[in-house]
């Protein structure tokens, strides 16, 4: 089973940490081995398999989940949430491809060199429009690889539509992520309140979406927005800069 990074008190990339193991409501606890012996005396009902380790309260109070674990949803679920968010709907994406990018017609078309960039506005361009006429913000930040694979050059060249539409689109390196030690799944944040977390298969196919108003877990995606808010550098900037390093 997969884990699934929640959050850590650590500045410098060693424990501790929480993890989930996703389809379970178990979370997996990193942190330093407890060998006083006084203390492991005073345990009580040890079993052979079990060991012990200590965390700083501050990880539990900050990332411990305090509702029980979101079953697996259909994206269909929270399609009425893009229309009905008050402020704004927010979107990490972590991933090297979509299917879903593979799967439509505007693939093909970019892999023979068309500019994909001024195709006419879809349903969700035009719903973009419409929220962000009304002074809401849809925002993203899209972790880009060095050198970027095909799904994210793809990405990088149908974005300026998006942006059109009243995107704010930013590009993050993936090594920039990982100093940061953000999380590694795709999620939207929608009014610093509730959160949608990807679940994908091995091909990128999208599988559906965990829900939750949990608040360690909106916590958690807040915090990893502000960050990668504030290193992320604009779409256009960020793709002028690969282009003029082919």
């Amino acid at each position: 089973m997969a884990l699934r990074f929640i959050g850590t008190t650590s500045d410098d990339g060693d424990c501790p940490t929480l993890y989930e193991i996703e389809g379970t409501d178990e979370i997996l606890v990193q942190g330093d081995r407890e060998t006083d012996p006084e203390h492991l005396a005073q345990l009580r009902d040890v079993k052979p398999s079990e060991t012990f380790v200590r965390v700083p309260r501050s990880l539990l109070t900050r990332y411990a989940p305090r509702t029980p674990a979101s079953e697996l949803l259909p994206f269909s679920t929270i399609a009425h949430l893009f229309r009905d968010f008050r402020h704004t709907a927010w979107r990490m994406e972590t991933r090297r491809g979509y299917a879903s990018d593979r799967d439509s017609p505007k693939w093909a078309r970019w892999q023979a060199g068309e500019d994909i960039a001024q195709d006419p506005a879809n349903a969700w361009r035009r719903n973009v429009t419409e929220q962000t006429s009304a002074g809401k913000r849809f925002e993203r930040v899209r972790l880009v690889d060095d050198p970027p694979t095909d799904g994210q050059r793809f990405l990088l060249a149908s974005a300026p539509g998006n942006v059109a539409a009243g995107e704010d689109i930013r590009v993050l390196t993936r090594a920039q992520a990982e100093q940061l030690r953000l999380p590694d799944y795709d999620f939207w944040l929608f009014d610093s309140r509730v959160v949608a977390r990807f679940a994908f298969d091995e091909d990128d196919t999208t599988l559906g979406v965990y829900v939750t108003d949990d608040p360690a877990e909106v916590l958690a995606a807040c915090q990893a927005r502000d960050a990668a808010w504030h290193h992320a550098v604009p779409t256009q900037k960020f793709a002028r800069r690969v282009a003029s390093s082919v």
